[in-house]
């Protein structure tokens, strides 16, 4: 059974790294492969494919992740914002960062690798085979590339919840609210809007009128339990899974695929460098995934038409 803690998104699981890397130094373990014609022949027969999906796979489409050297928004970086105390000192502010960054999505379209698997459901689905979709990105480029069979653990950025009658719902105004219009520059010289709490964006459920929020997960709060005994289940049955674009540092998602490589079932990672699981795995194909991941999950000669 796949062990999937209910812990908070965003925590680096650094024993899960010292863990994998002592793993690495003491055991002569071999590298894994790069060979696509024996990954392909697994992929051939798998019948329940889980596809773990993280911000390299969007990065393709000009998807800014706001990590590393340069990821801020004006002043700050995002572990900065994305919390439930940020929220309550200052929602003006967090919204102008969410507002900026749905208005950059609705930019950007799926890139190659987002078409691929999305096809690859399709074509499987019409084989009696199953394709799902575990991905820690909140910017919904799987799901408008055409995945249906998807998993969103970290929520969705063009949804919102109620701060006071919980209502969830899909939101895709832009602006998400007048206030907002114009709002959200990253220019590090840019002033908050310092928009009134009343003018942010409210819920429309009847007699409610809310503060709504973005329906994320934020640093410092629980993964959605129902989606994650759902992947629970995903990983638990399926006889392929593949890691695309991911870390392998963000837990509870960084323990996903090697522990479904440790009941002996393989693993495929597509990355542009190693990763802490690396060595866990049965294949590493390096590179871009928008370049890998088309000819690795094309239609199979053993395939029907």
């Amino acid at each position: 059974m796949i062990v999937l803690q209910r812990s908070c998104r965003g925590f680096i699981h650094s024993h899960l790294y010292v863990h994998l890397k002592r793993q690495r130094g003491s055991q002569n373990m071999a590298r894994p492969s790069s060979d696509l014609a024996a990954f392909r022949e697994i992929f051939s027969k798998a019948k329940n494919i889980a596809i773990v999906t993280g911000a390299g796979v969007s990065a393709e489409s000009g998807v800014p992740t706001f990590r590393g050297a340069g990821g801020y928004w004006r002043q700050w970086q995002a572990q900065q914002l994305a919390t439930p105390e940020a929220f309550s000192r200052n929602p003006s502010r967090v919204w102008e960062f969410y507002h900026y960054r749905r208005e950059v999505m609705l930019t950007k379209n799926p890139n190659p690798a987002h078409l691929a698997i999305a096809e690859c459901e399709e074509r499987l689905s019409k084989q009696g085979r199953q394709v799902t979709v575990i991905t820690q990105n909140i910017d919904e480029l799987h799901r408008r590339a055409g995945s249906k069979n998807m998993l969103e653990i970290h929520g969705n950025l063009f949804k919102t919840r109620c701060m006071s009658c919980g209502h969830e719902a899909a939101n895709y105004k832009s602006p998400i609210c007048d206030a907002l219009e114009g709002k959200g520059a990253p220019d590090p010289d840019t002033n908050d809007a310092q928009i009134p709490v009343l003018q942010l964006p409210r819920c429309e459920q009847k007699s409610c009128h809310g503060l709504l929020r973005p329906a994320v997960v934020w640093f410092g709060e629980s993964l959605d339990s129902d989606i994650l005994t759902r992947a629970e289940k995903v990983l638990d049955s399926c006889d392929l899974c593949l890691v695309v674009g991911t870390s392998s540092i963000v837990y509870p998602a960084a323990m996903f695929a090697p522990q479904v490589a440790a009941r002996g079932v393989p693993v495929a990672e597509f990355n542009m460098e190693d990763t802490p699981a690396t060595m866990r795995f049965k294949f590493h194909f390096h590179g871009p995934c928008g370049t890998t991941l088309p000819p690795a999950l094309g239609r199979h000669e053993t395939e029907p038409e």
